[in-house]
């Protein structure tokens, strides 16, 4: 092993979980297109690490990863978010602000979903804030007035912790269609439909994110979804 080489190897181990072998026993190291990196030929370290079903998921055929055909449904399924903001109420500005803010998320979407290279990790980010965006809007639409300490919290973690602050307002939105719903019966209805919208969004998105990259399950999130805004468009109304 040569100098530089030997260094290179020293500075290696001294990362947490990495172990260098001399030439003999190294693997041919390969990078697929999702940027994972792994070993060709001596994986016993990772097999020890990784349970059997992401075993197994590694190594699904190809029909089973993402292609340009997925790509394209990506988009098209975010387009109905643009339609329905356009279609939702605009009684005031709490709801034009809900309105506009559903267009941003069909936007937002689109422009993640076809985009590649470098851009990309910023257009995701883009993506997961403008859903916060809307159901923070959401929720002043239904409510008109919010604790002030809580949209200061909004307003904070809304660039750093968007996932979370989706979950806040959007549990505060179920609270309110729940409470509105056994009120009104003409919301029973959409209030069903929306729960089971959500519901099944919700298993679509858990599995999403533990199975990435499966063909079409983002696609399906984006309808689920969709459903759901549809239905909290009537309690615009």
């Amino acid at each position: 092993m040569s100098p530089n080489a030997l260094r290179h190897s020293k500075a290696l181990e001294g990362l947490h979980g990495v172990q260098v072998f001399p030439h003999s026993q190294s693997a041919l190291e390969e990078i697929n297109q999702q940027g994972d990196f792994q070993s060709s030929h001596d994986k016993s370290f990772i097999t020890a690490n990784q349970p059997l079903l992401m075993q197994v998921w590694q190594q699904r055929p190809a029909c089973l990863r993402p292609n340009l055909v997925e790509t394209v449904a990506n988009v098209l399924t975010s387009l109905p978010f643009i339609a329905l903001g356009i279609q939702a109420p605009r009684r005031n500005f709490n709801t034009k602000l809900y309105a506009n803010s559903l267009i941003g998320v069909g936007v937002a979407s689109t422009l993640y979903h076809s985009s590649r290279g470098k851009l990309r990790k910023y257009l995701r980010w883009a993506d997961y804030t403008m859903i916060a965006t809307a159901t923070v809007c959401l929720s002043r639409a239904i409510r008109n007035e919010n604790p002030k300490l809580l949209m200061a919290a909004t307003a904070l973690l809304l660039p750093v912790q968007p996932l979370m602050v989706s979950a806040i307002h959007t549990g505060m939105m179920e609270v309110a269609f729940a409470k509105r719903a056994i009120k009104d019966p003409e919301l029973r209805k959409a209030h069903n439909v929306h729960k089971m919208s959500s519901l099944l969004g919700g298993a679509l998105f858990i599995a999403d994110d533990m199975f990435p990259g499966t063909p079409f399950l983002h696609s399906a999130w984006h309808l689920a979804a969709a459903v759901g805004a549809g239905t909290c468009n009537k309690l615009l109304e």
